[in-house]
């Protein structure tokens, strides 16, 4: 049994956002494609290196799920929030915060994807 926060995200393109995430650290644990229109991701489950997890898929609107794209603010945990951002940076996010130490403790980043999500990464672990 996998233990850990799993994030959900509708995604206008699931598959940049797969790619994205791999080029974060992320690794592919799933991919399951609707069988009649194979662009469209009906469930994906990338697992994150220290612990949970993103499962996401094509933004469906009506759907029992319906999520709005572009709308979910996620943190990482990582030792080396620096590389992770600039990762990040690479695989076209858009920076919202320079890696800085943190008053609270650690160092920490943040980024917007390319659906417009919000992500931060940080060496600070709040267990």
């Amino acid at each position: 049994m996998t233990i850990g926060l799993w994030q959900t995200l509708r995604c206008e393109d699931a598959d940049a956002m797969i790619a994205f995430l791999t080029a974060i650290g992320f690794t592919e644990h799933g991919i399951y494609r609707n069988d009649a229109d194979p662009n469209i991701v009906e469930h994906a489950q990338l697992v994150w290196p220290q612990g949970g997890g993103v499962m996401l898929g094509s933004h469906r609107p009506g759907t029992d799920w319906e999520m709005t794209p572009g709308t979910a603010g996620t943190y990482l945990v990582t030792d080396d929030p620096d590389a992770v951002y600039e990762r990040a940076l690479a695989a076209g996010a858009v920076s919202i915060r320079e890696p800085q130490d943190e008053d609270y403790g650690g160092r920490g980043a943040g980024v917007r994807d390319q659906e417009g999500n919000l992500w931060s990464f940080g060496s600070y672990a709040p267990v």
